[in-house]
């Protein structure tokens, strides 16, 4: 994916060569677009960016109907549609020729041109769903032998074989923390105090305020125990200096809220949580309640609060958009005053009355 400056320059100039290099999404809008639509230039803050246009549906972005993102690739709206076939029915047997049934396809055609739109073979894809689904039922406590069953793989044997290069660790490491791994970390003073950022080589998995350097290492430390820190530059993540002078430039300058590739670790109730968060415009907010009635769990108010309180990448989650029932700031991890300043700057850069 390009830098976001790159992305930028290729929007502001509708730079046609870079047409499914990605795509963005207009807040204000709620559609998504290639890089070369021709429709009115949306403001800077209010455009998000997605590698494919399957992130920017998942992300609620409706296909513009001018420039038509979905059909760069022939039959892609189509082969969309199959793909979420697939996941909905990743634990079953799906053999080759029924899903190139459903595309009106030979099997072997069917087979070139899915891998040509979503870079695997439908059976690859498959087994990319039951490794995530297999994640998550580790990450929740999970015995490893009904982790495996209940994703869909029928067999211990399959796990510990093939599929374990997807996972890059066993699942007793991957349950215990991901045991082995290495993680960046860069810190900075902005004007709402020492903030440290760190990632993995997936993305950003950790973002907080704190009283300085050594104490922010210290939390990165208790959040990732068995993980070598390594202070950054590192080789392979040198973009970490410039993804956390473009956050500090939001905290500090009201720039725009930089998009960047996160890697979010939680259960399943969280992750829904937080990527719920993900979609709440910038200066706009709602209640703990509202958020659990969005997500179709209406009496989980206090599961809500407390996954919000387990957030461990502040602002580019921004559970600080949610507040009491009755008005109020209600909790914040790293502090109400930090909380009030955010959403005031927000509010501040639309225009909203504070």
């Amino acid at each position: 994916m390009p830098s976001e400056q790159e992305m930028r320059t290729a929007i502001a100039k509708r730079d046609k060569a870079c047409d499914g290099r990605f795509f963005y999404g207009v807040v204000t809008t709620g559609v998504f677009c290639r890089p070369s639509c021709t429709a009115r230039k949306a403001r800077p803050e209010n455009l998000r960016f997605f590698l494919d246009a399957e992130s920017a549906l998942a992300a609620g972005f409706r296909p513009c109907k001018r420039c038509q993102p979905l059909e760069i690739a022939p039959g892609l709206t189509k082969l969309v549609k199959i793909a979420r076939y697939i996941e909905a029915h990743a634990d079953e047997r799906l053999t080759l020729g029924n899903l190139a049934k459903r595309s009106g396809l030979s099997p072997s055609r069917f087979q070139r041109v899915f891998k040509s739109v979503f870079g695997v073979s439908p059976k690859a894809y498959q087994n990319s769903v039951r490794i995530k689904r297999f994640k998550t039922a580790l990450k929740e406590g999970g015995d490893v032998t009904e982790a495996i069953f209940s994703a869909g793989f029928g067999s211990v044997s399959r796990v510990y074989g093939e599929q374990l290069r997807n996972i890059g660790m066993t699942p007793k490491a991957y349950r215990s923390g991901g045991a082995g791994e290495t993680i960046t970390h860069v810190c900075r003073n902005t004007t709402l105090g020492p903030l440290m950022m760190a990632a993995t080589e997936r993305g950003v998995c950790f973002v907080q305020f704190g009283k300085g350097k050594k104490a922010l290492l210290a939390q990165l430390q208790a959040e990732f125990p068995k993980a070598k820190l390594v202070p950054s530059p590192a080789q392979g993540t040198p973009e970490l200096d410039d993804w956390i002078e473009a956050l500090d430039a939001h905290i500090s300058q009201g720039a725009p809220r930089p998009d960047l590739p996160l890697d979010l670790r939680g259960t399943a109730f969280q992750m829904k949580v937080w990527r719920f968060l993900l979609s709440v415009r910038e200066g706009d907010v709602l209640s703990y309640g509202e958020l659990a009635t969005q997500i179709e769990r209406p009496k989980a108010v206090r599961a809500v609060a407390s996954a919000c309180a387990a957030n461990r990448i502040g602002v580019l989650v921004p559970c600080h958009r949610v507040l009491r029932g009755d008005g109020g700031l209600g909790g914040y991890r790293w502090g109400l005053d930090r909380k009030r300043a955010l959403l005031d700057a927000e509010r501040k850069g639309r225009g909203i009355k504070l």
